[in-house]
């Protein structure tokens, strides 16, 4: 069993996405669907694969639930909402209730768009995250280095709501320097409601020219701190074919956890997203 814990899909011509822009994404701007995606996931072997929202727009989760519903691919689905809505715990309700609402199992907001390094500490955000424990639904952290120990707080501040940090909240690797984010990091590591994603990392790096060995002390400090049962393996298709295909990222990932014991590896390619999301 292997799951793929974190890709996207998007069609333009029902929405724009707007976060497109300059000619390093401009391969981007075009529509990525399930029939994309899925020969090259079968043929990677991957079983099963979270489908994540990329725009703050609530038109689009009951889209993605309803893809989920339709396509036995996908076992689970991280959507948006307004976490600061008053009502939070009627609108997920309603969004369960939808076509496919059964694989709703996790909430995301662009934290790392929000100018405030706080956001996730405001009164009414904590409110939101407060609902999310009550529904049962884990938060996915997408979240700059500047802003873990914000993301640390919140995990603190709130023990009953599983936390899952997408791209190991994007390391500095264009520049190679492991601090302050690595001591972030363990920091995060160190509240047992937390769990972490090896995703994202070569588009972090120099998408052209990365290697395993530029990744590897980011992905070691990640095992270190987390362990594998903490850790799972997301593509980020299709923002990762900025950086190389599909195979090839599930390719990196295998070789940068192959010091693992095949129990750990499991854990990591299937295991921990499993338990996370309840696919």
């Amino acid at each position: 069993m292997t799951i793929d814990a974190h890709h996207h899909v998007w069609d333009l011509s029902i929405r724009d996405q707007d976060w497109i822009t300059g000619p390093e994404l401009r391969p981007l701007r075009r529509n990525f669907t399930l029939a994309d995606l899925a020969p090259e996931a079968r043929a990677a072997d991957v079983t099963g694969t979270v489908l994540v929202q990329t725009v703050t727009v609530p038109e689009e989760t009951p889209e993605l639930l309803a893809l989920a519903a339709a396509h036995d691919l996908v076992a689970g689905v991280v959507g948006w909402t307004d976490l600061t809505r008053p009502d939070l715990a009627d609108t997920l309700a309603r969004l369960r209730a939808l076509p496919g609402g059964r694989y709703l199992k996790g909430i995301r907001h662009q934290v790392q768009g929000e100018p405030d390094p706080g956001w996730l500490l405001r009164p009414d955000v904590r409110r939101g995250l407060t609902v999310l424990a009550a529904a049962g639904l884990a938060y996915d952290l997408v979240v700059l280095p500047h802003q873990l120990p914000a993301c640390v707080e919140a995990a603190a501040t709130h023990p009953e709501l599983l936390f899952v940090l997408d791209h190991l909240g994007k390391p500095p690797l264009a520049s190679g320097a492991l601090q302050p984010w690595a001591a972030d990091l363990r920091a995060l590591a160190a509240r047992p409601n937390t769990l972490a994603k090896l995703s994202g990392l070569p588009t972090e790096a120099d998408p052209a020219s990365w290697t395993t060995d530029e990744l590897r002390p980011y992905v070691d400090t990640a095992l270190d701190a987390f362990g594998p049962a903490r850790l799972m393996f997301g593509s980020d298709w299709p923002v990762c074919t900025l950086a190389g295909t599909y195979g090839e990222m599930l390719d990196a990932a295998r070789e940068l956890t192959a010091t693992l014991s095949p129990e750990e590896r499991a854990e990591v390619f299937g295991g921990t997203a499993t338990r996370a999301y309840g696919l």
